[in-house]
C-alpha cells in the first residue's frame, strides 16, 4: 500500500526529472527516490540519456527498464547527478554511511557539473549531527594504522561487520570499511581533510564540497537548499 512517504518521494523524483535534458550523461545513486526517478525517465519517451551509477542495484534497475548504462571508467564528465544521503545540513555538508559505496559516489559527484541530493525533511539538519558514523574505505594493510590515527582525531573507530557475512564487511572495490563515530566535530571541512590525509584511507563518506544543491521534499511541498544561500 502506498504511503504518504512514498508520495513525497515520488514528488521529489518528478521534480528532479524536470532538470534532465536529452543527450545528458546522468549519475544516479541509490535509494527509493532514485528508483522512482528511473521509472519516470523510462516513461519520458522523448528523453535519451546515458546513466552512470555507483550502485549495482541501481545499475540492474536501469537495465531492467531499458536504460543505457555506461561503465564509469570510460567517462570523465557527468552532466547531472542525483543521489541520496543519511543527512545533509544547510551548508550542504552531507554524510552517507549506510551503503558503503561512498568512494564511487564521490567520484561521480566530482565529475558532475551539478550534484543534487534528493532527500525528505527528516534528513535535513542545521548542522550535521554525526549520529551516524563517518565511513572510511581503507586498505587492509592500513587497518591498525588508520584506527590509531582516526582515534587521535577524536573518533571511535570500529571495523564494519555484518551478521550476513563472516569477518569484516568488504566494499565493492574489495576494501575494508571502517565506521568512525564522533561525539563532537568542531569543523566538518577540516575533519574530512584530516581523515582523507591518513595514509591507507581511500575515501570517506563525509561530503563537504561536492554537493551543489539539495531538493528537499516534505508534507508542505518541495524546497531547495542552494550553495552559498546560508553563507
Amino acid at each position: 500500500m502506498e504511503t504518504s512517504q512514498d508520495t513525497i518521494k515520488q514528488d521529489c523524483a518528478r521534480e528532479a526529472l524536470k532538470l534532465i535534458r536529452s543527450h545528458m550523461i546522468i549519475g544516479l545513486g541509490g535509494g527509493s527516490t532514485i528508483g522512482y526517478l528511473i521509472g519516470y525517465i523510462k516513461q519520458a519517451k522523448e528523453l535519451h540519456v546515458k546513466i552512470v551509477t555507483p550502485s549495482l542495484k541501481t545499475k540492474l534497475q536501469c537495465l531492467e527498464n531499458g536504460l543505457d548504462v555506461l561503465h564509469t571508467e570510460t567517462i570523465d564528465h557527468v552532466d547531472l547527478a542525483f543521489d541520496g544521503c543519511d543527512q545533509v545540513d544547510k551548508w550542504l555538508h552531507a554524510l552517507k554511511s549506510g551503503g558503503g559505496i561512498h568512494t564511487k559516489e564521490k567520484l561521480i559527484a566530482s565529475m558532475a557539473d551539478d550534484y543534487i541530493l534528493l532527500v525528505d525533511e527528516s534528513k535535513v539538519a542545521d548542522r550535521l549531527t554525526f549520529e551516524q558514523p563517518v565511513v572510511l574505505e581503507i586498505l587492509q594493510d592500513a587497518a591498525a594504522y588508520v584506527k590509531r590515527k582516526a582515534a587521535a582525531l577524536g573518533g571511535e573507530p570500529m571495523m564494519r561487520k555484518s551478521a550476513a557475512k563472516d569477518g569484516f564487511t568488504v566494499s565493492d572495490n574489495g576494501h575494508l570499511l571502517m565506521d568512525v563515530f564522533f561525539k563532537q566535530v568542531d569543523d566538518i571541512d577540516i575533519l574530512e581533510k584530516d581523515l582523507k590525509a591518513i595514509s591507507g584511507v581511500i575515501d570517506t563518506s563525509l561530503f563537504t564540497n561536492v554537493v551543489t544543491r539539495a531538493l528537499v521534499a516534505g508534507d508542505s511541498g518541495l524546497r531547495w537548499i542552494l550553495k552559498n544561500q546560508n553563507q
